[in-house]
């Protein structure tokens, strides 16, 4: 449809371009020549050359739609002279594609349907040669042809949907958003190119400017609230938005922001809400919530409490996430002195906006009822804490002070008083259940406790679990109960040179108690001992007091020490004091004063002995005693030399006794009563691996037990040898041989062979020698012994 409107301007516009061109060509081939000019310096004539050529700039039409190819324009040179004798040759843009030529009459032709909007221009190269000598008869020469724009384009916007955004209750012609289309036809040829824009959808409440595409806002007054989202709907029509012109469109999505324009409004006059009266403070008894049609923070509250008598009482706060007014308990309610509690609430923007003031008040009010529910209230003291004193020296059964609690509720139920005894150990106070007196028990102690820290605790008589309690700090009032001492110990000399009247020594008291116009000691001296003529003491008036001597010069070889003792006294009521002793040491001193020893003994030396000289005696005294004491110990070790005297020799040593003993009369073998006796002593044991130091020993014999754990006694006796100080570095093998007492051999004693059943020959001991003459004399007279 838009081509065959276009097509009679195409081809009047192309007819009109083509009668210029062939007048162009007329005229040019007729004034081809040569042309004399007069220049200014000389009057030399310059000659310019004659041009051969004869062709112009091109121009063609684009979207051609004929059946025939497009004539371009035609090629020609004067060397022409229409006998056939020349070629025309066209190089470049699009030669022998796009454009072709006659090369025989040089017209130009354009082979395809051509687009300005892919190429406006294109740059062609064309010569002419002597078709018979192959000669370029003319110099090659560039021309151009240009493509002539026609409106076959219409606007395309730069989005397809524009989204924008503007404040509610703006004023008009506020700008909104800019929209832009853009046309590809040539801008420069003709209004193909000129858009104009304008509103198809959106009105009253926007407009758009035709020529730059700004949307504003068309009506005054447009709420949120009322209507939020906009769609417009903007032409963009081309050839100045004349008739036949080519247009686009593009939608708008606008949306109206928020502001604070609206206040908020609570939707009742009145709430009621019940709390009991025991409620904790910080107890949330309900919530209320004032709507604003605003959104974020233009819909933000704060809610205060402004009039009546529950400022006191209670607060409100806001819960950010839900925007409610949350009222909570801010003091302890009481149902007996105000049952029903009445009070304004108010609800204001916390980001008002100054422009809508003109609309109202930004806040609304609302009244709020608490009604208050009674309940079972423990008892309540009439202070919170207590501070009371007493005496040092109450006795038990004084008064200290007294406690009061009552019950706060209608009923006024009676109430009785007990000490926590966690608070008091020690049992020191005491409470009357009754009327909730504090006296003392015990007897008390500033020194060791000044203050006490009583919990009492108020219960109700008919409901026990309804109690309270209150801190009772008891302060103990001091008496002048102790006496003052010395502050500490002093260790006090006096130097032999000293003279009469001076300072050897100042004192301090301290004491316990602590007066309320503070300490003041006296220093005297004893009645007894006023008169010394050794020392005095003198008061300096401010608690210390000074040790004088009284003579001149001390010796401290006839008296070393001095005792002093002092009366010390104070002046509270009542008085107390003290009596402490000062010892005083008799030193040898220089001539300033310094002391150097305090020794009596140091007299007995002689005069020209320093110290260094007597350090260096006693360590002569003590090197000797070390050498006597070494050299007994080489000395006895020389006596008790071990049987194995090789150093190489690492063997164990293993001793054997084999002593078959010798018989009644032998007094020398070994006693079978050691063995029996556990508890035997043995002081005088004498080691065999040893040479002993006597060869004769007292032997000490011990009660035979008869009873008696011989494997226990072997053990003590290992154990005896293992921890043995003085026994040699090598091993050394003890061996007790005994088969106890009840062993199934029968005995070997000879005193026991009369008791056998049968008689035995003993004839044969009187072969064995004169060794055993006794032996067989005595068995050989058996039987004569028997008869008798």
């Amino acid at each position: 449809m838009r081509t065959c409107l276009s097509l009679p301007l195409i081809i009047c516009t192309f007819m009109v371009h083509m009668g210029r061109t062939i007048y162009f060509q007329k005229k040019t081939s007729k004034h081809i020549g040569s042309l004399k000019v007069l220049s200014e310096d000389g009057g030399k004539v310059l000659q310019r050359s004659k041009r051969g050529w004869m062709w112009n700039q091109f121009f063609l039409l684009e979207e051609y739609t004929g059946t025939d190819t497009q004539y371009v324009g035609k090629l020609h040179t004067d060397q022409d002279k229409g006998e056939g004798n020349l070629k025309y040759i066209l190089s470049g843009d699009g030669a022998g594609s796009v454009f072709v030529i006659d090369e025989n009459t040089g017209d130009i032709h354009a082979a395809k349907r051509l687009d300005r909007e892919e190429r406006a221009q294109y740059v062609l190269r064309a010569k002419a040669i002597n078709k018979k000598t192959g000669v370029q008869v003319e110099p090659e020469s560039e021309f151009v042809i240009k493509i002539h724009d026609i409106n076959d384009n219409e606007p395309k916007f730069t989005k397809e949907i524009y989204t924008a955004s503007v404040p509610e209750m703006s004023e008009v012609g506020t700008s909104v958003i800019q929209v832009t289309a853009i046309d590809a036809d040539d801008s420069s040829y003709g209004n193909s190119a000129k858009v104009v824009y304008s509103i198809l959808q959106g009105q009253p409440y926007f407009s758009v400017d035709p020529d730059t595409g700004i949307i504003k806002t068309a009506l005054t007054d447009m709420s949120r609230e009322n209507r939020e989202e906009y769609q417009v709907v903007i032409q963009a029509k081309d050839m100045g938005g004349q008739m036949g012109g080519l247009s686009g469109t593009t939608t708008v999505n606008i949306t109206l922001t928020d502001v604070n324009d609206n206040p908020p409004r609570f939707p009742q006059s009145t709430y009621q809400f019940t709390a009991p009266e025991s409620a904790a403070i910080g107890t949330a008894i309900g919530r209320i919530k004032a709507n604003d049609i605003d959104l974020g923070k233009n819909a933000e509250i704060e809610y205060s409490i402004t009039d009546g008598g529950g400022a006191d009482l209670f607060d409100i706060v806001t819960d950010k996430d839900t925007q409610e007014g949350i009222i909570t308990v801010k003091k302890q309610l009481d149902f007996e002195n105000n049952m029903i509690i009445t009070f304004e609430v108010a609800a204001a923007n916390t980001h008002p906006d100054p422009r809508f003031y003109h609309l109202g008040p930004f806040k609304d009010t609302a009244m709020v009822k608490v009604y208050l529910q009674d309940v079972d209230e423990p008892p309540v003291f009439t202070r919170h804490f207590y501070v009371m004193e007493v005496d040092e020296d109450a006795k038990e059964g004084s008064i200290v002070g007294k406690v009061t609690a009552k019950d706060p509720d209608a009923a006024k139920n009676p109430v009785i008083y007990a000490v926590d005894r966690n608070s008091d150990m020690d049992r020191i106070f005491d409470i009357r259940t009754g009327n909730g007196s504090i006296f003392v028990s015990k007897s008390l102690d500033r020194e060791a406790s000044p203050w006490h820290n009583l919990t009492v605790i108020a219960t109700e008589i008919s409901n026990p679990k309804q109690s309270t309690s209150v801190s009772v700090f008891i302060r103990i009032l001091d008496i002048n109960d102790h006496a003052p001492e010395f502050a500490k110990y002093y260790e006090t000399f006096v130097c032999e040179n000293a003279r009469a009247g001076q300072l050897i020594q100042t004192v301090s008291a301290i004491d316990k108690d602590e007066p309320p116009r503070g300490h003041r000691f006296f220093f005297e001296m004893v009645p007894e001992f006023t008169i010394n003529p050794n020392f005095t003491v003198l008061d300096n008036k401010d608690n210390t007091a000074g040790i004088i001597t009284r003579r001149n010069g001390y010796n401290r070889h006839r008296m070393s020490i001095y005792l002093l003792p002092i009366i010390i006294f104070d002046n509270d009521y009542p008085i107390q004091s003290s009596t402490g002793t000062l010892t005083i040491r008799v030193c040898g001193c220089d001539r300033q004063g310094n002391m150097q020893s305090c020794s009596a003994e140091a007299l007995l030396l002689p005069a020209g002995l320093s110290t260094g000289a007597l350090i260096a005696i006693l360590l002569c005294i003590i090197i000797l005693l070390v050498l006597v004491v070494l050299f007994a110990a080489l000395k006895r070790q020389r006596k008790k030399e071990p049987l194995i005297i090789s150093k190489d020799d690492v063997r164990d040593n293993v001793v054997t006794y084999n002593d078959e003993g010798g018989g009644e009369e032998d007094t020398q073998a070994f006693d079978i009563g050691t063995l029996r006796n556990p508890e035997a002593r043995e002081d005088n044991k004498a080691r065999r691996d040893i040479i002993p130091d006597t060869i004769f020993q007292i032997r000490r014999t011990a009660p035979l037990w008869e009873n008696i754990d011989v494997q226990d006694f072997i053990h003590r006796r290992l154990k005896e040898n293992d921890m043995d100080p003085t026994a040699p570095p090598y091993d050394s093998l003890a061996t007790y041989a005994y088969e106890g007492n009840e062993s199934i051999a029968d005995s070997l004693s000879s005193l026991e062979s009369v008791t056998a059943d049968g008689t035995q020959d003993y004839d044969f001991l009187s072969d064995w020698g004169p060794r055993f003459k006794k032996l067989a004399d005595m068995y050989s007279g058996d039987d004569s012994d028997r008869d008798v």
